[in-house]
């Protein structure tokens, strides 16, 4: 089966994960819990590892965040990232307390002295640094004429250019171990300046789109960008992010892996025909409580739920398992052969039934 043709970069050791380096892209989220609260915030970590985190990044803003990180990063079963912004004190914190990587965007921290501070300690601790540039961090405000040069830019070309300005005080330490990023809010940006990065620097990179916004908007973009990024072979690790609750991050984040064949789906493959006036039956409820039925369900099979004799028949010929509805009734298939005639209110726990079979369950 084609696979996509990925770029090479270093590798970074991240914990007990690699990032770059012909391994596996990787799948990231981030804690919305206050770090300080300990308990709180490892009962997110091990939800979101659970749901299929590889690494899990938590706020270090405050001296008592990084107070909490040592029974966090002990705890927490993945690796911690820390997210450090304008405070360096707060990087060398969580180094000390044993964070595997730092988020650090050397635009918030105007002193290079602080910065080589932090590079020093990352070094001897072993713990790998995320360059990270945002839009909303390019533009120099500190005076007028700054701005005004900067918005003159394309924003990819600013945001590639600051981030070479700071990648500067790395290289005057041989500090190798870093992943790079550069995000907007607009997927098409996102796209043009990783495009230049992965150009210019064989550094692995991380992938998002910043503020992305809802589930509803924030999957949209994130696939946009994310996707066409994966799909040309640049990115080594990828978070979605959505507002609200963290956990549907890593849903979406593994769904697009599995999307492009970059990783191997562990569960089960649901396909659903659309609705439309063809339908003798309403396909939608039975999808989403056949969804919710297999959702425990950690074997790889596919599952089709057609509504009708159009595509049904295709689409369950290349299923493990299938329905074609038709009126108050639907024909049962299994590995692609019809199997028998199942009653309309039977659909759901005969298919249900039938996975479990079929996984050994």
């Amino acid at each position: 089966m084609p696979q996509i043709n990925r770029r090479q970069t270093r590798a970074v050791r991240v914990g007990g994960v690699v990032i770059g380096g012909g391994a596996p892209v990787s799948v990231q989220s981030m804690t919305n819990t206050v770090t300080a609260d300990a308990e709180a915030t490892i009962a997110q970590v091990r939800a979101l590892a659970e749901a299929g985190a590889d690494l899990v990044r938590v706020a270090a803003a405050t001296p008592a965040d990084t107070a909490a990180l040592r029974r966090i990063v002990a705890e927490a079963g993945v690796p911690i990232i820390a997210d450090v912004h304008f405070h360096f004190d707060r990087a060398l914190e969580a180094i000390e307390a044993g964070a595997a990587k730092i988020r650090l965007n050397p635009g918030n921290i105007t002193d290079r002295d602080q910065v080589r501070r932090v590079i020093a300690a990352a070094a001897d601790a072993g713990a790998a640094i995320r360059v990270g540039v945002n839009e909303g961090s390019a533009v120099d405000r500190s005076d007028s004429s700054r701005r005004a040069a900067d918005l003159a830019r394309p924003l990819d070309e600013l945001m590639v250019a600051k981030l070479d300005e700071y990648l500067q005080i790395f290289r005057q330490a041989r500090f190798e171990n870093l992943v790079l990023s550069a995000k907007s809010h607009d997927a098409f940006t996102t796209v043009a300046a990783y495009r230049k990065i992965a150009q210019r620097w064989n550094y692995p990179l991380h992938l998002g789109v910043t503020h992305a916004g809802t589930a509803e908007t924030g999957a949209i973009r994130s696939a946009a960008a994310i996707g066409a990024l994966l799909s040309a072979g640049i990115g080594d690790t990828i978070r979605i992010s959505f507002v609200g609750d963290p956990l549907p991050e890593v849903a979406a984040a593994l769904e697009l892996l599995y999307s492009l064949r970059l990783r191997r789906r562990k569960g089960v493959e649901l396909v659903a025909c659309p609705t439309c006036g063809r339908a003798m039956m309403d396909i939608a409820p039975i999808a989403q409580a056949v969804q919710a039925g297999l959702a425990g369900l950690d074997v790889p099979i596919t599952v089709a739920v057609m509504g009708c004799v159009v595509n049904g028949p295709g689409e369950a010929a290349n299923a493990d398992l299938a329905i074609c509805a038709g009126d108050g009734k639907a024909v049962l298939y299994r590995r692609g052969k019809v199997a028998r005639t199942v009653e309309g209110d039977q659909i759901v726990p005969v298919l249900l039934a039938e996975a479990r079979k079929l996984a050994g369950k």
